[in-house]
């Protein structure tokens, strides 16, 4: 099921390690820019971002304003959160982006450190739980991913079982090196959310669904009743 969910106010923009000029991520895996050759996998096409999808997987869509920015992959007990967004054609923001985010961290109670992941220099953070103060046993763990690529920057979040179990995070990090960011010519400022649109199938539903209401419907307000066709 494609949900929307609003993305928290509070949320701070992330951004990973800086490329070669004009060159994708470093390695042998993706995330991928759309302009470089990568393995043809299924994903579902949400403009901005080519995301994987596996049996199992529940997808969710972030929204800011009436604009979709970011997506949520639920699967078993864990989820990871993606973002995308522009960055400077010649420099990672990744190495800002983590400071601040462990900044706003410490600001809210919780504690973070840096540590070398799958992807590089990643953001181990035990956070304050959703709507509760921190205290002792309102922590949760989190896990801060960045890549930098070719004038954008992919923040992923990590959290659930898969933020401290390497074999629940093994299935949502092989979503982070399936991914394909679609970046566009159009000139953007650093960390601009990359926009993101509903795939065509989706938006044919929602299309049709506000045809037999006879009425406007808003899918950013009505996310539940989206469907995906896994």
């Amino acid at each position: 099921m494609f949900r929307r969910r609003r993305r928290r106010h509070d949320e701070a923009e992330a951004a990973p390690a800086v490329p070669e000029e004009g060159g994708a991520p470093a390695g042998t895996t993706g995330p991928w820019d759309s302009g470089d050759p990568h393995p043809e996998v299924e994903r579902v096409d949400l403009g901005g971002m080519r995301l994987p999808v596996s049996p199992g997987f529940e997808v969710q869509l972030n929204v800011a304003g009436e604009q979709i920015v970011g997506a949520v992959v639920l699967f078993e007990e864990s989820a990871l959160q993606i973002h995308a967004f522009a960055a400077p054609k010649r420099s990672g923001i990744w190495d800002e982006v983590r400071s601040e985010l462990a900044e706003g961290v410490k600001n809210a109670g919780g504690s973070s450190e840096e540590k070398d992941g799958p992807f590089g220099v990643e953001l181990v953070a035990m956070v304050p739980a959703e709507g509760q103060a921190p205290a002792a046993g309102s922590l949760q763990p989190v896990r801060y991913v960045g890549v930098d690529g070719p004038r954008w920057f992919l923040r992923a979040v990590l959290s659930g079982k898969a933020a401290v179990d390497g074999g629940a995070a093994a299935t949502l990090e092989g979503v982070i090196r399936d991914l394909v960011i679609v970046r566009g010519d159009e000139p953007m400022p650093p960390k601009e959310p990359i926009q993101l649109v509903l795939p065509t199938e989706t938006r044919q539903a929602v299309e049709q669904h506000a045809a037999r209401d006879r009425g406007d419907l808003n899918p950013f307000e009505r996310g539940p009743e989206i469907t995906e066709l896994r």
